[in-house]
């Protein structure tokens, strides 16, 4: 795996995302939605954080530390009107 730079949500609105597909994987992909709707739940009834590790349109990997307030069909949101792509997601724990 990459280099793996951890940053704060803030930052994540700086950030291009690109279209493509991280986890080529289906049971990789399986895992990383059944693990957002956990992440969710712990968000919304605990305020637990959860790090989110993903990847850039330039294939640099971030790991952001924060809040799952809903995830959507293609979207993941965070606090502060944030969001990231479920596509670029590789892993969440």
């Amino acid at each position: 795996m990459k280099l793996v730079e951890k940053i704060t949500k803030e930052q994540i609105l700086d950030l291009k995302f690109c279209k493509k597909e991280v986890l080529e994987d289906d049971m990789a992909r399986r895992k990383r939605n059944f693990d957002l709707m956990r992440a969710q739940a712990l968000g919304n009834l605990l305020r637990s954080k959860v790090n989110i590790t993903f990847e850039t349109a330039d294939e640099k990997v971030y790991q952001v530390n924060t809040t799952v307030w809903a995830v959507g069909n293609q979207f993941v949101s965070l606090k502060c009107n944030t969001y990231i792509p479920i596509n670029a997601i590789l892993e969440v724990d």
